[in-house]
C-alpha cells in the first residue's frame, strides 16, 4: 500500500472506532432523557438511504440477497448493538466485542459453505473464543451480562450477513450497504412502537437535540457512506490482506476514545481478553504462505504490465498479468 492509502486506511479505522462513542453520545443527548435506541437507529439508516439510493446503481444481485444482507448486517446487527449499548454496554468494549464477527464468520462459512479453514484460521478462532471468555469472566461490574450477550448476538448477525454476501458473490460494497439499508427503518419504527409504546415517539422528539442530530450525521454520513466509500476504494487498489488488518485499529480507537471522553475505564480482564481476541483476529486474517507468495508475484506482474503498457499502448506485459491471475483463480 502507498503512504496515502495507509493514511486513508488509518482514517477509516479511526472513524469507525470513534463511531461507538458518537452513538452513545447521541442516544444520551439529553441528561434527563434518552432517545429510544431503535428509533435512533431507524433515523440513522433513513439518512443512509436518502439521498444515496438515488445516486448509486442497484447492485447486480437478486433482491433476496439485498434483503438478506440488510436483514442481518444492517437491521439485525445494529438493532442488537444499539440495544446492547442502551442496556449498559460500554462504547469502547462494544467496539472490541463486535470484532468477534471475524472468527464467527470463519466458523459459519466452514459449516454452511463447506469452506475448509486454514490452520491459522483455526488457531485464530480458538484464540478469539478464549479472548471472549476472558472478557466475559473479567468484565467489570459496570457491564451487565445481558448487554454483553446482546453485543455478541450483533457480532453473530454480522457474521451471518458476511456469509450471505460471500455466498452470493455480491460486489460493490457501498451500493450494497445503501440498498440493503432500505429494509431497516420501517421494521425498527414498528418494533419501537411495540417495545417503547406511543410515548417512545414523543420521548424521541423531546430528547432529540443538536447532539443527536450531529451523532446521526456522523454515523450515517461519515461512518456508513464516507467510511465504506473509502474502504471499498482501498480494496479496489490493494490486496485484501493489506487492507483488512487495518480494521484491528477500531477496538483501540473505540476503547481509547471512550476512556478519554466517556471516562469508561476497562477492567484488567477486559484488556487482557481484548488483547487475546485481537490477536486471534490477526492470526485468522494471516494469509497462507502460498497465497502470500502468489500475491507478491501478482503485484510484481501487474507493475510490469503497467510499465509495459506505458511503452506499447497497453499490450506489452499484460500476458504475464493474465497468467498470474489465472493461476490465482485455479
Amino acid at each position: 500500500m502507498s503512504r496515502r492509502d495507509s493514511l486513508l486506511a488509518a482514517l477509516v479505522a479511526s472513524i469507525w472506532g470513534f463511531n461507538f462513542v458518537v452513538i452513545d453520545w447521541g442516544m444520551a443527548a439529553d441528561s434527563s432523557d434518552e432517545v429510544p435506541a431503535l428509533l435512533f437507529l431507524a433515523l440513522r439508516f433513513t439518512v443512509v438511504v436518502v439521498p444515496a439510493i438515488f445516486l448509486l446503481p442497484k447492485p447486480d444481485v437478486p433482491w433476496r440477497v439485498i434483503l438478506a444482507v440488510g436483514a442481518f448486517m444492517s437491521l439485525g446487527q445494529f438493532a442488537f448493538l444499539y440495544t446492547a449499548m442502551a442496556a449498559g454496554m460500554p462504547a469502547g468494549l462494544a467496539g472490541l466485542v463486535l470484532q468477534a464477527q471475524v472468527v464467527l464468520t470463519i466458523v459459519i462459512a466452514a459449516a454452511v459453505l463447506r469452506e475448509r479453514p486454514t490452520p491459522a484460521q483455526v488457531a485464530g478462532v480458538a484464540l478469539g473464543a478464549a479472548g471472549l471468555v476472558v472478557v466475559g469472566l473479567g468484565r467489570g461490574g459496570h457491564v451487565p451480562l445481558l448487554a454483553l450477550s446482546l453485543c455478541l448476538v450483533a457480532a453473530l448477525l454480522w457474521a451471518i450477513g458476511n456469509v450471505v454476501s460471500r455466498a452470493s458473490g455480491a460486489t460493490g460494497g457501498l451500493a450494497l450497504t445503501v440498498w440493503s439499508a432500505v429494509v431497516v427503518p420501517v421494521p425498527l419504527v414498528l418494533l419501537s412502537l411495540v417495545i417503547d409504546g406511543p410515548d417512545g415517539l414523543s420521548q424521541a422528539v423531546d430528547a432529540f437535540g443538536w447532539q443527536a442530530a450531529l451523532s446521526t450525521l456522523y454515523t450515517a454520513g461519515l461512518a456508513s457512506l464516507v467510511g465504506y466509500g473509502i474502504f471499498n476504494g482501498l480494496l479496489s487498489r490493494n490486496p485484501s490482506a493489506a487492507v483488512v488488518p487495518w480494521i484491528l485499529l477500531v477496538p483501540p480507537v473505540a476503547m481509547g476514545s471512550a476512556w478519554l471522553l466517556l471516562d469508561e475505564r476497562p477492567s484488567a480482564g477486559e484488556l487482557v481478553g481484548g488483547a487475546i481476541l485481537v490477536l486471534g483476529v490477526l492470526v485468522a486474517l494471516r494469509p497462507p504462505a502460498s497465497a502470500a507468495r502468489l500475491g507478491v508475484r501478482r503485484t510484481a506482474a501487474r507493475d510490469a504490465g503497467e510499465r509495459g503498457a506505458d511503452a506499447a499502448s497497453g499490450e506489452v506485459g499484460r500476458p504475464l498479468v493474465d497468467l498470474v491471475e489465472g493461476a490465482e483463480r485455479r
